[in-house]
């Protein structure tokens, strides 16, 4: 808003505007106001601000640490989802570990008196299950527990100790 073009003004006003505008002040004093200034009313820092790279890196390894937690959480769960009588179950949880299907479901279910069988099965043999295999434990073998059919056929498998 321009008021040089208003009448009802007081000339002294119009007096000091003119001798305010010919003063200028000595070379620093701005800088020497804005540090005073900036040490009566130190800037306010966020929480974030205060955290250092080494507090991010926790930070962050810990999210990741509960991330992976979480989805472990969610991809292991505790008990067999029951699939409706459709017989899709190809891993039964039990309370010393999975057990992993070797022949159908359907054909598990039916068996009338399967019975546990302890056994050591050589590594080799167990490499298509994912057993980890190099060639110096290829000659060694593995404590497993073994769901076996009345005529010997084997159904299901549970590792119990990879040595």
């Amino acid at each position: 808003m321009d008021t040089r073009k208003t009448t009802d003004r007081d000339p002294l006003f119009d007096t000091l505007r003119a001798e305010t505008g010919r003063l200028n002040a000595p070379r620093g004093v701005e800088k020497e106001l804005l540090q005073a200034f900036s040490r009566l009313h130190p800037a306010r820092r966020r929480w974030y601000h205060a955290l250092t790279g080494r507090g991010w890196a926790l930070a962050g390894g810990l999210s990741g640490l509960v991330a992976g937690a979480l989805i472990l959480a969610v991809a292991l769960p505790r008990s067999a989802p029951d699939d409706g009588g459709r017989g899709g179950k190809l891993v039964a949880l039990d309370d010393s570990g999975l057990f992993i299907a070797l022949d159908s479901a359907e054909r598990i279910a039916a068996e009338p008196s399967p019975h546990m069988v302890a056994a050591d099965v050589p590594r080799t043999s167990l490499a298509a299950l994912g057993v980890p295999l190099t060639p110096e434990n290829a000659g060694d073998s593995v404590r497993a527990e073994m769901l076996v059919a009345a005529d010997g056929q084997p159904l299901a498998l549970r590792l119990s100790a990879i040595q």
